[in-house]
């Protein structure tokens, strides 16, 4: 096996990786953010979409405001709907800047119904009135809206940015970094990952055991999520932004997976389906549900994701922000469209089950095991990329280089 030393320089040691909450950043400007994400800006008119289970009640005359809960919402409202009307239109050169809101799909990147509400409360349609108007959309959402907006600006010709799960943490350090800074290392960790073979992944469990996952990748292209939609070329960037990642196209073995409830449970995989689930400790009934899940809809269980993180960023309790935390890396299962895949929401069985979901290996979110190793195989030669949660030499001098 072909490896980098793991020397790394004492500053990426001490100061960043073993304390990335130490790390300082710039405050949190919607003007600095929208430039750099989407130059050029001047001539272009935006508006921002919101998610409800009621959204003809809740955006009209902004009802939302003057209730409890809405976090998410809120923030759009004051950290971008506010921020565009009171400066940030006029210094970018952009118009526009409405608000509208749509049925809350409940599913990571679920298709959502046409009908959308302004802040009137008037019922309009998206492929209508919005998509065809707006040269820049920004969704604000609870869900992730990725996927279909992807497909709906290829299809329109818009640009947009989704930052769904928005909190605090993710306006002080994610959504305030340079995106061009983030989009050069995505590059170089990218160029250092491209046109692998395959690539193993070892989990030790608490009990001793280690499972390993295989995902084979034909030696494609390396892609990267880097939160930047320059020109204009119809993209959505998803932000926080700050990944590397492939869309496997083949998988086997195992690896453990912490459900919502914090049940723990081993995955079997197969021709890269994941085929059943055995429990470790936690609740029977969470992985019954799974296994009859999986028995019902097998595609439910593909995997149509391989993802490493690429930046240097504090836990924020969201995984759009920590799955882009270096040293970290994520599976998918579900629909790959989005990402260059063949998974289409109409292979599934039902319209709810054809989402896009990430199961993220981090050490905040799966404290219950640990990646003892990922190992990338190309070209005859195998590199270690990470260890212990922690990038290998190999990733840091790629960065550095």
């Amino acid at each position: 096996m072909t490896t980098t030393p793991h020397s790394l320089p004492d500053y990426l040691e001490e100061a960043i990786l073993l304390h990335p909450e130490n790390r300082v950043f710039p405050k949190f400007d919607a003007a600095r953010l929208l430039r750099t994400v989407f130059e050029p800006t001047a001539g272009c008119r935006v508006c921002i979409l919101l998610d409800f289970d009621e959204p003809q009640n809740l955006i009209k005359d902004f009802a939302f405001l003057q209730q409890d809960g809405f976090p998410i919402q809120k923030r759009a409202h004051e950290h971008f709907y506010q921020a565009l009307h009171n400066r940030v239109m006029a210094e970018l050169g952009m118009t526009g800047g409405e608000m509208f809101a749509y049925k809350m799909t409940h599913g990571s990147n679920l298709d959502h119904a046409d009908e959308v509400w302004d802040c009137h409360g008037v019922q309009l349609s998206f492929d209508r009135d919005i998509y065809p108007n707006y040269d820049i959309i920004l969704c604000i959402s609870t869900f992730s809206a990725t996927a279909p907006l992807t497909a709906k600006a290829k299809e329109f010709g818009f640009r947009g940015a989704t930052m769904h799960g928005l909190n605090d943490v993710i306006l002080s350090s994610g959504l305030a970094v340079d995106y061009l800074e983030v989009s050069r290392d995505a590059e170089k960790i990218r160029l250092a990952l491209t046109k692998a073979d395959a690539v193993e992944i070892d989990f030790a469990l608490e009990d001793g055991r280690v499972l390993t996952a295989w995902l084979g990748l034909d030696g494609q292209e390396a892609q990267k999520s880097h939160g930047l939609c320059h020109g204009r070329t119809p993209d959505i960037a998803n932000l926080p932004a700050g990944e590397v990642y492939f869309v496997p196209v083949d998988a086997r073995g195992q690896f453990p997976m912490k459900y919502e409830d914090g049940t723990l449970g081993v995955l079997d995989v197969e021709n890269r389906c994941i085929v059943h689930s055995t429990l470790i400790e936690g609740n029977p009934a969470t992985i019954a549900a799974h296994n009859a899940r999986l028995a019902d809809d097998p595609m439910t269980g593909t995997l149509g994701e391989l993802g490493f993180g690429t930046q240097v960023l504090p836990v924020s309790g969201a995984d759009i922000q920590d799955e882009k935390v270096l040293g970290t890396c994520h599976m998918a299962t579900g629909r790959d469209d989005h990402l260059g895949g063949d998974i289409v929401p109409e292979m599934f069985k039902k319209h709810e089950n054809s989402t896009h979901d990430d199961i993220l290996f981090a050490p905040h979110k799966t404290p219950n095991f640990n990646i003892s190793q990922v190992r990338m195989h190309r070209g005859g030669k195998t590199e270690i990329l990470i260890e212990n949660f922690r990038p290998s030499a190999f990733l840091m001098h790629a960065l550095i280089s």
